[in-house]
């Protein structure tokens, strides 16, 4: 899993795939911290795909909520915010390790299935 500066739509795709699979062995190993990141990495460049694709700006925080508020909208899907806020709370969680287990084990799939939902989204679009 390498990223870098210039990846195209469909390598932020990749990414986020391999990002979650990376946070899933994260878990599993008890690194709770890592895995939190992990998840966070999977969001973020799945929303940075699509925000590409679109042409849309992706490279700030700030720009990536806005891309999944447009993306809401348009879909009338609110869960959308939801999953990106959920992976929001697993990027926090990376620097303050405060999530308790529960919570940890309830925004998991949260966060995987907004990515997969986003990465579909740019499937059906053409990468």
């Amino acid at each position: 899993m390498t990223t870098r500066p210039g990846m195209t739509v469909s390598e932020h795709v990749q990414a986020a795939l391999e990002f979650l699979e990376h946070s899933d062995r994260e878990f599993e190993a008890g690194d709770i911290m890592q895995g939190s990141e992990k998840l966070w990495g999977a969001a973020s460049h799945a929303v940075t795909a699509i925000a590409k694709q679109r042409g849309w700006a992706f490279s700030k925080y700030n720009h990536r909520r806005n891309a999944v508020r447009r993306l809401a909208e348009a879909y009338q899907d609110d869960s959308l915010v939801s999953g990106f806020f959920a992976a929001g709370q697993f990027h926090a969680n990376f620097y303050h390790d405060t999530m308790e287990d529960d919570v940890v084990e309830d925004g998991r799939p949260i966060v995987h299935n907004f990515v997969r939902r986003i990465a579909g989204m740019v499937e059906e679009s053409g990468s």
